[in-house]
């Protein structure tokens, strides 16, 4: 019988490596960091084992052996410990005095900034409740952080028009002297495109004491039902300015990363979020998975198309 033998290429460890198509390397990580005001701090979340609140000296010194294990770029939450919108885009914010002291210490850390409301709003909503006016205090955020010396500001909110806002706020922003970024260029708009009403989000929200005190969030994130309307979403960021895009969540939306991969050039991160990321804890914790499902899962999202990972698996990435 003549048929072709497959088996061959996956007889041991070797063998498999060098027919392996897809590799994880430390420097596809991205690591999404929650900061709160103080000195001292590195308090673990309930929800998200070995996740914590840090105060941005307890961070730098974190940082020293994940920048040496390859880390190149940080993903910046600001929870404040009293609500206010205007902390959000205040030169005294947490992520705002926190930028320039992780520069300090690591001029060549990506450091990319989170730019929403919803830590900072009374009710937990990502808006002030109109669309336009919430875009306007966006781009006061994204300017904000940038003149702090962020390299990459983050729109996660879902607002229409928001990186146009923030683009155009950015374009107008005068150079600083010195330069806080290579070139001395402004900043660039790594969009939350495809950012869907999940369920998946729960543990983020009490990490960054973010759940709405009222409804949900479905009338600005996006459908899980919908795929073409996600290229669309990507579609008009991309026009309106963004560098590159997010799609949130990543394991249940591996078609989405796939899709948009076909159909768009700019790089593509998935953010592997706080719900994904606590199932495969409790699953390994219980003894119901290995620990390489870990590994699996982040790989499937390369494989799908990703060219970068936001996940809080990537301290136990890095320093294995």
């Amino acid at each position: 019988m003549n048929f072709k033998r497959f088996r061959h290429r996956r007889i041991d460890e070797d063998t498999r490596k060098k027919y392996q198509e897809t590799f994880l390397h430390n420097s596809d990580f991205i690591w999404p960091v929650f900061l709160v005001d103080g000195k001292n701090i590195k308090q673990e979340i309930s929800s998200m084992p070995d996740v914590y609140h840090f105060s941005s000296d307890v961070l730098i010194r974190v940082l020293k052996p994940l920048v040496k294990s390859g880390l190149k770029s940080v993903l910046l939450f600001g929870v404040p410990e009293k609500k206010g919108v205007e902390q959000a885009y205040s030169e005294n914010g947490i992520v705002q005095k926190a930028i320039p002291e992780i520069k300090k210490e690591f001029p060549e850390l990506e450091i990319i900034t989170d730019v929403c409301l919803c830590s900072f709003t009374e009710n937990g909503h990502c808006h002030i409740g109109d669309n336009d006016k919430t875009c306007e205090i966006l781009a006061k955020i994204a300017v904000s952080h940038a003149t702090a010396g962020a390299d990459v500001v983050a729109p996660s909110d879902m607002m229409d028009g928001r990186v146009y806002y923030i683009k155009e706020a950015l374009t107008k922003m005068k150079s600083p002297s010195p330069p806080l970024r290579k070139g001395d260029c402004h900043p660039h708009i790594m969009s939350y495109a495809a950012k869907f009403a999940s369920n998946y989000y729960g543990p983020f929200r009490d990490a960054a004491d973010c759940t709405p005190k009222s409804g949900d969030r479905k009338s600005y994130q996006m459908d899980f039902a919908n795929s073409e309307e996600a290229m669309e979403e990507i579609a008009a960021d991309i026009d309106e300015g963004a560098n590159s895009i997010i799609i949130k969540p990543a394991l249940a939306y591996l078609d989405i990363i796939a899709k948009a991969r076909m159909k768009f050039s700019c790089p593509i991160i998935a953010y592997n979020v706080s719900g994904e990321y606590k199932m495969l804890k409790m699953a390994v914790k219980n003894g119901d998975a290995k620990e390489e499902i870990i590994y699996e899962t982040l790989l499937s999202m390369k494989r799908a198309g990703a060219d970068r990972i936001i996940s809080y698996f990537t301290p136990e990435i890095l320093l294995k």
